[in-house]
């Protein structure tokens, strides 16, 4: 430890003893570097901040809302690109001598790097500029950089706003000139199909269809034995019981012929016996020999003539006919289900080449069909969307801070520059004094030289100074204070230039 301060102490010793060359290369540095940052331009920075409204509940509740995130991330990268740039360029002070594409690209590149968007929040982003030429005096740079931002502005306005209905319009255009395209071929494939369906109306949808087809006259086929074997079943029945009952019923008030006039003389013959006449009675006489004369009528007959027509048997009769006709219609629908499915299956056998060519037209009828239902979908979706930001655009983007000419530059941070340039010049004084002292041979303490030779100092003599010197000495120091003190007042005139020449812009 007291090495290290022994080499500090000659350290400060030879310093201060060459301190003249110390000041004077600190007076070099400090004025060459306040020089240089006296050449540095003042960037003054102009900033907006920018609301980006993506909750529209309209278009939520249509179905066309777009991403929140993307939507601004979209502003973002588009906002700060090299086509904006140039424009911003072009219509400001930016661009003034610029005649060559080179320059103009190499200015786009340069306002590149100048010019921010970043996000603050989800939906709030902020535009940064930040101008320093060293052509333009600071207050032109700070009306370049409120320019370049409000310009920016500008920009955000026609583009993703009156930009937008524009792009929307030429994605229609674009969308219907696909739709004529898409609609001829169509049309085209429709014929096609068309005519094969005449020559070939088995085969109307391929060779799938073909095969659906025969499944389904199959799948009839069975359907229609089914009803028909229940029909004939259920006609079968009704004919039974038909065979079983009479035409006609016998009696009646409105029956007639032998047999009903027998029945009415008996029931006379009955009448008059309840009444309490004997058979020697004249009218029971009577009506006895007409019962007789009646009832071999009757027998000559047969025993259902005169009956009353049966009303059970009437309805039986219809029913059994309406049966009836029922099973021969499900018989000849039998028979033409018969002959469509052996028609099917002549096709599916002996036409498999023209069963692949129904495949493919029917394929690309429905290809086409499926696209052409799809653009006029997607065509219909952008002008809904198109006709809801007519209305709610204008409500997108809400700029809550606009760019205001910057009363104070953004950098350099002078002050802190002019102070730094200061301590380097000192420490490089220090730094030169002390490598001087380093190139001669001379011991600043004896210790220092028992060290270095490794042999033991007997004794050291303390250097005498007259009073002539002591004044000469005094003097000097006084010299080297000032030239200190000047160092000093340099820095400080040059700060209070630098803060009178700020309150001057503002």
């Amino acid at each position: 430890m007291s090495e290290i301060f022994e080499e500090l102490r000659a350290a400060l010793w030879s310093v201060w003893h060459r301190r003249w060359i110390a000041i004077a290369v600190a007076w070099g540095v400090c004025l060459l570097g306040w020089l240089v940052i006296a050449m540095i331009p003042n960037s003054y920075e102009s900033k907006a901040r920018v609301y980006v409204d993506v909750e529209d509940v309209l278009s939520k509740q249509l179905g066309i809302a777009g991403d929140g995130k993307e939507e601004i991330m979209r502003v973002r990268q588009t906002l700060s690109s090299a086509k904006n740039l140039e424009k911003v360029i072009t219509s400001t002070r930016l661009g003034e001598g610029i005649t060559e594409r080179g320059a103009l690209d190499a200015m786009i590149g340069e306002v590149e790097k100048k010019v921010q968007v970043t996000s603050e929040q989800d939906n709030l982003f902020e535009i940064t500029a930040q101008i320093g030429r060293g052509d333009l005096s600071d207050a032109e740079n700070a009306v370049l950089a409120r320019d370049v931002v409000q310009k920016l502005l500008d920009i955000l306005r026609e583009e993703h706003v009156a930009g937008n209905r524009a792009s929307i319009s030429q994605a229609i255009t674009d969308l219907e000139r696909q739709l004529d395209g898409r609609k001829r071929e169509l049309e085209e494939a429709e014929q096609r199909r068309l005519a094969f369906e005449a020559q070939y109306p088995d085969l109307v949808g391929g060779s799938a269809s073909l095969s659906s087809k025969v499944q389904s006259a199959r799948a009839d086929l069975r359907a229609v034995d089914a009803d028909l074997a229940a029909a004939e079943s259920a006609l079968a029945a009704i004919s039974g019981q038909l065979a079983s009952t009479p035409r006609t019923i016998v009696g009646g008030p409105q029956a007639t012929g032998p047999r009903a006039a027998l029945q009415q003389a008996q029931t006379q013959l009955a009448e008059l016996r309840a009444r309490g006449l004997t058979d020697n009675h004249p009218d029971v006489v009577s009506t006895t020999r007409q019962v007789q004369l009646l009832a071999k009528q009757a027998a000559a007959s047969g025993d259902d003539a005169g009956g009353t027509p049966n009303p059970a048997y009437s309805s039986l009769l219809a029913i059994r006919t309406e049966r009836q006709a029922g099973v021969e219609a499900l018989q000849a629908r039998r028979a033409a289900l018969q002959s469509d499915f052996a028609a099917l299956m002549a096709s599916q056998a002996s036409e498999p080449a023209v069963a692949a060519e129904a495949n493919r037209i029917s394929r690309d009828y429905d290809v086409l069909r499926e696209n052409y239902e799809k653009l006029l979908q997607d065509r219909e979706a952008l002008r809904t969307r198109g006709q809801v930001e007519d209305k709610a655009s204008q409500f997108r983007f809400d700029v809550i801070q606009e760019p205001s000419v910057p009363h104070k530059p953004a950098a350099p941070n002078r002050p802190l520059l002019l102070f730094g340039v200061l301590i380097v010049g000192c420490g490089a004084g220090a730094v030169a004094a002390w490598g001087l002292s380093q190139l001669k041979s001379s011991f600043a303490t004896s210790q220092m030289l028992e060290r270095a030779f490794d042999l033991p100092v007997i004794g050291s003599i303390s250097l005498t100074i007259s009073d002539a010197a002591k004044a000469i000495e005094k003097k000097r120091l006084k010299q080297f204070a000032g030239a200190c003190a000047g160092l000093v007042g340099v820095f400080v005139i040059l700060i209070a230039i630098e803060i009178v020449s700020i309150g001057t812009i503002a």
